[in-house]
Formats: structure tokens, C-alpha cells, sequence
């Protein structure tokens, strides 16, 4: 392997903390254990008990260091983890004296999977997997970034890959018998046969209703309804504190204001929005159709209802869908008689009958997310990527009906393993690779 920088990050939480790690890779390694650990290079995977000293041979710490040679360590290359206590100084002292090694700079962010990517540790999906499960609140999340972290995904991924090898073999039987009569004929039957399967496949997998980056990113709640029903008193009552602005003056909220919380295992954004009516404001029409674009991308609406004085054009207008739930606020005032039919009824102010939508709201996202068993899209990336090289295989499958030519459905074929190969990196991919890697923490 050619020399290149060796690299050094804190791979541990943020001081202060009782122990910190700091991990280094690179073929550097030895040249650093020999001039700062009183040890000198350790045994290899025994954690070994030493003082780290700065170039001056002044004490940084005391503590452990563990030495993983190459290729058998998580980068591939001979990789250096120094156990000491976590203090801000310590720390400091530790990463300035790193760095001012020759050859020895910080590590970039998502540099240390960066490199298991390139050496062949694991694959791109693997990767945004190692990512993912840093980043997990929920057991959902973290059970999804397992199981891409193992190869789920590649393993899905890998099968649509041989399939469509054996279906380029295929067609290539017939561009390489362009004159024999019965060769096309029986060549073209299993080709369209297995294309059709494969094209069925993927579009099951398109269709998962973005359940796997939802579990990633966040299920979305819109809060809707006319000015003045309690929509912003309710976001508040569902996140513990102020966090909308609570007037008695219809069109108090102008923008759209989230909280993030985690509801039936899963997080969940959830929007309060301007009140939905015909408004001459500029700024409160603009709202409005901020508020209609929430509402349009949520997972599920909740359609906020004054019970004491019901907005019935509201109501019977296109703001409403047949799909909200709806929800008759100010219980605790006295109800109006011409309410409409409601799904629950609430005091947002007081909390009364709170508890029972919030069961009612985790349900449904619970329900949500676990209405695909294991989703093999968990990025946007991996949806592009599939959409693309299924429009690949449907023009394949069209040039193959249509006997357009076999030639054209064999590179569409191969534009279609390019993109299936592009998701897990078996492919060049060095224009995403930036993208994928700068998401991770430093240590990472």
C-alpha cells in the first residue's frame, strides 16, 4: 500500500468524560508509538498499560493503548486507539502533539469508514449502516442500522445484481446468433420472463411508501384546521413546553413550527400551522400555503375543530380530507350544537382527552412503520438509484417485445447493474462517496 497521511480523530463522546479514545490509522503508526509511548509499539491486540508523552518527552497521560495491525482492523490499515481520561486538557494536549508528527493531520469526517469503504471492509450501504446506528434514538432505528450495518441490503442488492448478469448473458446469446431462426425466439422468452420478475420486484420496493427512511428520518404529523381552533395549544400540550406562540387574535401562527418526539417507537415530527382560510394578508396567505404544503407531504393530518364556535366552510372546503382525523377542541367550554362528526374530543388546554389521541396518534405511526417488514430503501440515494435502473429494465423489456434490437436492451440491461451496483459502491461512485462519508462524525 502507497504511504499516504495518517490520520487521528477523538472517537469518543465531547469532554469531559471519565475515559476518552482517540484513534489513529495509517502507516504511520509505529513511527508514532516508538517516539511518544513509553512502550513503544504494543503486541498487537492486547491492550497494553503506558505513559504518552509529547515531543518535548513531557507526561500528556497515563493509560491504555491497543494496536490492530493491518489489513485486519476496521480500516484496513495499522490502526492505534489510546485510552486516556477525558479531560479537555488531556484531550487537547493528546491531538496537538498527534498532529504535529509529519505525515499525521485530523481525520475528516466519516474518514475512518471512508477508508474500510475503500479497502473493502464494507460496502456503501454497510457504511451509511455504521452511520445510522451512531445516530439511532429509537429500537426501530437502531434494528434498521443493524441490519444494513451486517448486509442486509448488500444481500438484496447482490441478488438483483446476479440476476440481471444472467439476463445480459441471456440477451447476449441472441446478439450473438443474429441469423439463426430459432435461437431469438428461445432466448427472448426466459429473458422477458426473468425481466418481468425483476421489474415486479423492484417496483415492491418502490412501493414501500418510504417507510424505511421514515423509520430513519422521522414519520410527519400535520396539526391543521381555521385560525383560532387550538391547533398551537395542542403542539405545545404534545411537547411539554412552549414552543408556538398561544394568542386569543385568529392568525397568530404564521410559519410552520416542528417538535421532534418519539411516539409508538418511532420519531415523529409533528407541525402546528397557520389557521386555513381566504386571507387578503400577504403574510398570512403565505402561511396558509405553507401550511397546505405540510399538510400535503404528512403521514397523517389532524384536523382541528373549535367545538365552541366550528368553522363549518372549513369543514366542507378542499382543506379537508376524508383521511384526517378529526379532532373537536375547548372541550371544557360549552359545545356548539352543530358540530360535526369527530374522531375525538379534546381540552387542549387543560389536556383532557389528550392521552387518548396521543395513543391514538402513536397506533397509527406504529402501524405505519412496521406495514413493511424490512425495507430495503433507507436513503433517498438507494430511491434514485432504483427508479433509475428500473426505467433501465422497462426499456430493455420494451426493445425486447418490440425487436427494436437486443443490442439496445443488453446496454440498458448494463445501465441497470450499474445503477443497482452504484447503492452498495461496486461501481464508480466517487461523486456520492463525498456526500455519503461527510455525514459522519470525525472519529468515524
Amino acid at each position: 500500500m502507497s504511504e499516504r497521511d495518517t490520520i487521528c480523530a477523538l472517537a469518543s463522546g465531547q469532554p469531559p468524560a471519565a475515559i476518552c479514545i482517540i484513534r489513529l490509522s495509517g502507516d504511520r503508526i509505529w513511527k508514532i508509538a516508538g517516539a511518544l509511548l513509553d512502550c513503544g509499539l504494543p503486541e498487537p491486540r492486547r491492550a497494553t498499560l503506558t505513559r504518552f508523552r509529547d515531543e518535548d518527552g513531557n507526561m500528556i497521560d497515563e493509560g491504555l493503548v491497543v494496536f490492530m495491525p493491518g489489513p485486519h482492523s476496521y480500516t484496513g490499515e495499522d490502526t492505534l486507539e489510546l485510552y486516556l481520561h477525558g479531560g479537555p486538557a488531556v484531550i487537547s494536549h493528546a491531538i496537538s502533539t498527534l498532529t504535529k508528527e509529519s505525515g499525521v493531520r485530523l481525520a475528516e469526517p466519516g474518514e475512518f469508514t471512508r477508508r474500510a469503504f475503500e479497502a473493502g471492509k464494507l460496502d456503501l450501504t454497510e457504511a451509511e449502516g455504521v452511520a445510522d446506528i451512531i445516530e439511532a434514538e429509537t429500537d426501530a432505528q437502531k434494528a434498521q442500522a443493524l441490519r444494513q450495518l451486517s448486509g442486509g441490503l448488500t444481500e438484496q442488492y447482490d441478488r438483483w445484481r446476479a440476476e440481471l448478469t444472467g439476463i445480459l448473458a441471456l440477451i447476449e446469446v441472441v446478439v450473438d446468433f443474429p441469423d439463426e431462426d430459432d435461437a431469438p425466439e428461445e432466448t427472448t422468452a426466459p429473458v422477458l420472463r426473468k425481466l418481468n420478475n425483476l421489474i415486479g420486484d423492484i417496483e415492491a420496493a418502490l412501493g414501500d411508501r418510504g417507510v424505511g427512511e421514515k423509520i430513519r428520518d422521522g414519520f410527519r404529523i400535520a396539526i391543521i384546521g381555521a385560525p383560532n381552533a387550538g391547533k398551537s395549544t395542542l403542539l405545545n400540550r404534545l411537547a411539554g413546553r412552549e414552543a408556538a406562540i398561544v394568542t386569543s387574535r385568529p392568525g397568530t401562527t404564521r410559519d410552520v413550527i416542528e417538535i421532534r418526539r418519539v411516539m409508538g417507537g418511532q420519531v415523529v415530527w409533528i407541525s402546528d400551522t397557520a389557521g386555513l382560510r381566504e386571507t387578503d394578508d400577504e403574510i398570512e396567505a403565505e402561511g396558509v400555503r405553507r401550511a397546505e404544503r405540510v399538510a400535503s407531504e404528512a403521514d397523517l393530518r389532524v384536523f382541528m375543530v373549535d367545538g365552541s364556535a366550528p368553522d363549518l366552510s372549513v369543514l366542507t372546503s378542499p382543506y379537508r380530507l376524508p383521511t384526517d382525523i378529526v379532532v373537536v377542541n375547548k372541550a371544557d367550554s360549552d359545545m356548539a350544537a352543530n358540530l360535526p362528526a369527530y374522531d375525538y374530543k379534546i381540552s387542549a388546554k387543560r389536556g383532557e382527552g389528550v392521552p387518548t389521541l396521543e395513543t391514538a396518534l402513536s397506533e397509527f405511526i406504529s402501524g405505519k412503520a412496521s406495514s413493511v417488514e424490512a425495507p430495503v430503501i433507507t436513503r433517498a440515494r438507494h430511491r434514485v438509484r432504483l427508479v433509475d435502473g428500473l426505467a433501465c429494465l422497462i426499456a430493455a423489456r420494451d426493445a425486447l417485445e418490440l425487436g427494436t434490437g437486443p443490442e439496445l436492451a443488453a446496454e440498458d440491461v448494463r445501465m441497470a447493474i450499474r445503477h443497482l451496483g452504484a447503492v452498495v459502491g461496486a461501481v464508480g461512485v466517487e461523486d456520492v462517496l463525498g456526500a455519503v462519508f461527510s455525514e459522519f462524525c470525525i472519529g468515524k
